[in-house]
């Protein structure tokens, strides 16, 4: 499992038949670990949240065979737009699973995530109740995601004083470019936690790609909103260094950029999502594409703030 796939693409940039596709292509390279979650994608026009779940159990439903050796990831906790359809409570998660379950057209969930923290319900209510899920053998392992490092420690300490698990995997964004808020705490905790860490933005919205090279080539893209901050001078800087490795390799700067990803201590998998074949075959490179000591420290001190 060194590359998740993310689901949050089903149902927004790509369709069902395409999902289709993709997900075929993906399972005939060797990989086996999808994310997706219950809110992906709400925000589409039109979308009322569950349409990537949706669209991988029907592929699922199509091709029953391949369940028992995916790795399959979906989050609760996001507002799904009902009253009560929300945040961390037992209540929500036990009824929410079941939501999952049915779109997903599976039995199991392998990897359960509470999406976002949730100020109004306390860590041991959520704990206890992906416990009873788990008892109940209709999720595997939990995970959390969006945590900072104080909650993250947190969510240890309140696991401990109710004498469950811990959540045994960490969802945070990390890339070259935004960094700080995995290295700066979240790292070390999960390293001494032995905490898993699939990480999600592995390309920063596409912009370490090198698809978009200045921001008027943005203002078209379904993801202008999230790409705008990168450009200025460190993204710059950043770019041209991924550059010069992807020229030292003869490859691709958005396999370098995942690449990177994969070098670094901590990291269990990179999330990252595809809309074509030609972008999954990127995966199969990043992986194969060993950097070397000065590459790692060119992309390092591009990307310092």
């Amino acid at each position: 499992m060194p590359i998740v796939f993310g689901g949050n693409v089903f149902g927004w940039t790509i369709d069902q038949q395409q999902g289709f596709n993709i997900l075929d292509a993906f399972v005939e390279r060797g990989f086996n670990a999808i994310d997706t979650a219950d809110f992906y994608s709400i925000w589409a026009e039109g979308n009322q949240g569950g349409e990537s779940e949706t669209i991988i159990g029907q592929w699922l439903k199509q091709n029953p065979s391949k369940r028992d050796d995916l790795v399959l990831f979906t989050k609760v906790g996001l507002d799904m737009g009902f009253p009560g359809h929300q945040g961390l409570s037992k209540r929500w998660i036990m009824q929410g699973v079941e939501d999952s379950l049915k779109r997903l057209n599976t039995e199991y969930i392998d990897l359960y995530f509470a999406h976002w923290p949730d100020e109004n319900t306390p860590y041991e209510e959520t704990l206890t109740a992906f416990e009873t899920l788990k008892q109940q053998g209709k999720i595997r392992a939990v995970g959390t995601s969006n945590l900072d490092s104080a909650q993250l420690q947190q969510s240890i300490e309140a696991a401990k004083n109710i004498n469950v698990p811990h959540y045994q995997v960490l969802q945070p964004e990390y890339n070259l470019y935004d960094r700080q808020g995995f290295e700066q705490g979240l790292k070390q905790i999960c390293i001494e936690n032995e905490i898993g860490v699939t990480s999600y933005y592995s390309l920063a919205s596409g912009f370490l790609s090198g698809k978009y090279r200045e921001i008027n080539q943005i203002k078209n893209s379904q993801r202008a909103n999230s790409l705008a901050k990168y450009f200025n001078p460190r993204g710059e800087r950043i770019l041209t260094a991924l550059d010069i490795v992807a020229e030292t390799h003869q490859s691709k700067v958005a396999d370098v950029a995942v690449a990177w990803i994969l070098a670094q201590e901590g990291i269990t998998a990179p999330i990252a999502s595809a809309t074509s074949i030609e972008q999954l075959d990127s995966f199969t490179r990043a992986i194969a594409l060993k950097l070397s000591d000065d590459d790692l420290m060119l992309l390092n001190n591009a990307s310092s703030v």
